[in-house]
């Protein structure tokens, strides 16, 4: 190709043409977390060309080793390079809120209407087919992160550990990180599968190019951080004092909001690795709502746009709701505000990760030394996936407990949506909505 027809740089981004950007995002993001990044890949590397490669692996890299949701992490990072704070704040929070609101209403229709024969039917299909979806995610993980025997025996060891001795999953991911940061240096040929790595490729020059400087807002300052921190600390602190004040240590949102808080901490891997700690808190713990309704909130979360992690919101609003903390007249507004409570102490310590560690990282392009503990961690989630499947194979295919009947139209509809995730690769929506479907009419002629 001639100079004359290379590529030019694109012209710098409006704060209001990125809103937009972020908030058509927001509404489009479904596929999980690689869906999500592979349309932010698309749009913003590949099309736009706002970010080069390198630069938004760079990025990708950092937001895997965190805790919490990376795609919505990423976009938080990319939005804070471009346009300081509040691009950030905004790219993080457009990602998250139309979620959020959708969720609010059809978790709403499910407790109003869930046992509508057809409303039931359908969840009759969906579970079944969400069970399929989590040993697709394990399959899916296991094959890119269980490279040798080293972590394979990681994978099984979670796995008894969570099934078998029911260990707290922040004790799980604490003993992979150690492993891995341990092994790293003994072994470090064993533990050196994680993260994205570099790359040359390019699609022409970029707004955020491999060659450009850090900008201003993002060079690391300690006074920064420690404003950061403080904000960060304030933002936590006072709703849970208002709440504390209000409804006592004790009461239903208060311990939500510290419940999640501590959630937000520990989903390394993703979603899918946090749910049997949002299990074990939510419904053995705490009560809020029951094994089925946490696999038809899985189902609801599956089929909203933004990060499977907003299952929470469903969590918060069932608890809220069903537990009336603000009396049985307003039940929903009580599910509303546990929901977005959730959602507020879930996603916070996401921002500040970004906001507090993205100037450490532009100082350290292609530095990162911390994907052995990364990849004892993925390892380990591997395993604490599988049993998420089984915990969900065990209340969908035997409805009353080992002692009742296996469910084996339960058991078809899960292996036909196995094969259609795993042989033909079909999209988790199109499963969804065909098992759905096909739940409806087993109940209506049932």
């Amino acid at each position: 190709m001639s100079p004359d027809h290379q590529p030019v740089k694109p012209e710098p981004v409006s704060l209001r043409e990125a809103l937009r950007f972020w908030l058509k995002l927001g509404f489009i993001s479904f596929g999980g977390p690689a869906g999500q990044i592979s349309i932010m890949h698309q749009e913003l590397v590949e099309r736009r060309r706002w970010m080069s490669e390198r630069r938004f692996l760079h990025a990708l890299n950092y937001c895997m080793l965190l805790p919490g949701p990376e795609a919505q992490q990423l976009a938080t990072y990319i939005g804070w390079l471009m346009h300081r704070t509040w691009g950030g704040v905004m790219a993080g929070a457009l990602f998250v809120l139309p979620s959020l609101f959708i969720l609010i209403a059809l978790s709403w229709v499910y407790i109003a209407f869930g046992e509508v024969p057809v409303v039931a039917g359908l969840f009759y299909g969906i579970k079944p087919a969400v069970t399929a979806i989590v040993v697709q995610a394990a399959h899916r993980i296991g094959s890119r992160a269980l490279k040798n025997g080293w972590l394979w025996g990681i994978a099984a060891a979670a796995f008894v550990a969570i099934f078998v001795l029911n260990v707290p999953f922040p004790l799980i991911v604490l003993g992979a990180a150690l492993i891995g940061y341990f092994g790293g240096r003994w072994a470090p040929d064993k533990f050196s599968t994680g993260g994205h790595g570099t790359t040359n490729k390019s699609y022409g020059p970029a707004l955020i190019d491999d060659d450009t400087p850090t900008p201003a807002h993002a060079r690391f300052r300690g006074w920064n951080l420690l404003r950061l921190g403080v904000i960060g600390a304030l933002l936590w602190a006072l709703p849970m004092a208002l709440l504390t004040a209000l409804f006592g240590w004790d009461g239903t949102l208060t311990q939500m909001g510290w419940f999640f808080t501590k959630a937000a901490l520990v989903t390394f891997g993703g979603a899918y690795a946090v749910l049997p700690y949002v299990y074990q808190g939510a419904v053995g713990h705490y009560g809020w709502l029951t094994p089925t309704q946490m696999i038809d909130g899985m189902a609801l979360g599956e089929t909203t746009p933004g990060p499977l992690i907003m299952v929470v919101a469903f969590v918060g609003f069932v608890g809220g709701y069903v537990h009336q903390v603000f009396g049985a007249d307003q039940a929903f507004v009580a599910g509303a505000v546990a929901a977005t409570l959730v959602t507020w102490f879930t996603f916070l310590p996401s921002f500040l990760f970004i906001l507090v560690g993205g100037p450490l990282v532009e100082s350290t392009h292609n530095e990162l030394k911390f994907t052995a503990p990364l990849t004892a961690i993925t390892a380990a989630v591997v395993g604490v996936i599988l049993n998420l499947a089984c915990f969900f194979a065990y209340h969908v295919l035997w409805p009353q407990g080992f002692s009742g009947q296996l469910d084996w139209a339960s058991l078809l509809i899960a292996i036909a949506a196995a094969v259609a995730l795993l042989r033909f690769k079909r999209g988790v929506i199109e499963v969804l909505i065909g098992c759905g479907l096909v739940g409806l009419v087993v109940k209506l002629i049932g």
